[in-house]
């Protein structure tokens, strides 16, 4: 059993680094659980490494993928009764999962070599320290596989904000007007009582994001799901969960808000893509904005309060005659909400200059034109949303 012993422990280190919080005695448990009985078949060892190695449902999906290519043998049970499963570093050949990226580089990463030198280290972070800051400028159309998953990181790493705005209810409060009701109350149990204080209550503005994935946009429309799955998945240290729509359009109206609410961005973008019929197809422009206004725009604006980000560089594919059409629903659009962004990679352009006659009956309608092409035009936008 030693053998299967070190390909588990490989295999829980292989889940530790995509994410999954395997401890010691977890793969302890498993080697247990294994030696007393979990090799009668496929699933019931399938099944036991997932009983001792995940507790969490949204770590089953990373699970089956990990179980799926780390233990990819054609005759599996016969080779672990027999002892004699190979080594993972023996099949490095084959192909990643295209599913999680995260799980590709932890089971594919190279063997780690020897700590350098300190002065070699040094001279390394100042080379990390500049290409990081190339990395920012870098647009997201042209960057390498290599760029491309370290802006993902950088994506990930991201604690999304939003403004807040002040509502018509109240919380007690230290200081502030006179909160009368409760005052009173206070002096209906004993005698005397100090005047107790209220201030309105604040709240996080809601946030819809409408995100074309025609063929033209490509990698700045899931750079926007990124960011949209970081807001919709806030870290544990703020106070509330803001209130966020994200739907996106080609040639047709699609929500996925459902899909972007998995901790594991990969598998949420993933679930999203599979949810989605038309992506990187086409794109109505007119014909989705009045789809959204028609059938979402008062459930998910709430009330006119809500900031909506349109991402599309305006490159309408419909006739002509539904250029009209466009400018009405973008102004309908725009006085339902609070303030209509509209964020278009085009503008990473130094001559953009609006031509196309989507573009011109876009432009005169949104509140903000801001360009969405690079890490440092994502860190504008998410100030902007915080101001």
């Amino acid at each position: 059993m030693d053998r299967l012993a070190e390909n588990v422990l490989h295999f829980g280190r292989v889940l530790r680094a995509a994410g999954l919080p395997v401890g010691t005695d977890r793969l302890l448990l498993a080697a247990r659980a294994l030696e007393a009985g979990g090799l009668a078949s496929r699933t019931d060892f399938k099944a036991t490494l997932a009983t001792c190695l995940v507790d969490r449902p949204e770590h089953r999906p990373l699970f089956e993928q990990a179980f799926h290519v780390f233990w990819r043998d054609p005759d599996l049970l016969g080779r672990i009764m027999a002892l004699l499963l190979p080594e993972v570093e023996a099949r490095a050949a084959t192909p990643p999962p295209s599913e999680n990226r995260r799980l590709a580089d932890a089971l594919f990463a190279p063997r780690p070599a020897a700590a350098p030198r300190t002065e070699q280290v040094e001279v390394e972070a100042r080379l990390d320290a500049g290409d990081r800051e190339l990395l920012q400028r870098r647009d997201f159309d042209t960057m390498t596989i290599a760029e491309w998953d370290a802006a993902r990181r950088a994506l990930a790493a991201l604690q999304p904000t939003l403004a807040r705005r002040l509502t018509r209810r109240h919380d007690a409060a230290p200081r502030g007007r006179i909160a009368w009701r409760a005052t009173l109350r206070a002096e209906a149990r004993h005698e005397p009582a100090p005047p107790q204080r209220e201030r309105p209550r604040s709240r996080a503005t809601p946030l819809v994001l409408l995100v074309d994935i025609s063929g033209s946009m490509g990698r700045y429309s899931r750079v926007l799901l990124h960011v949209a799955h970081g807001l919709l998945n806030p870290g544990p240290g703020l106070r509330e969960r803001p209130t966020i729509e994200a739907f996106v359009f080609g040639t047709r109206l699609t929500r996925i808000t459902r899909q972007l609410q998995g901790r594991d961005p990969d598998a949420a973008l993933a679930a999203a893509a599979a949810a989605v019929p038309d992506w990187a197809g086409g794109t109505r422009i007119s014909h989705n904005l009045r789809a959204f206004n028609r059938d979402w725009a008062r459930r998910v604006l709430a009330g006119g309060t809500a900031t909506v980000l349109l991402v599309t560089d305006g490159l309408e594919r419909s006739h002509d005659g539904d250029t009209p059409d466009l400018a009405r629903e973008a102004e309908r659009l725009r006085l339902s909400c609070r303030e209509l962004l509209w964020l278009n990679p085009l503008l990473r352009f130094d001559g953009f200059e609006p031509r196309a006659a989507g573009v011109r009956a876009l432009l005169p309608q949104v509140t903000r034109h801001l360009p969405v092409h690079n890490l440092d035009s994502i860190d504008h936008l998410l100030d902007a949303l915080t101001r």
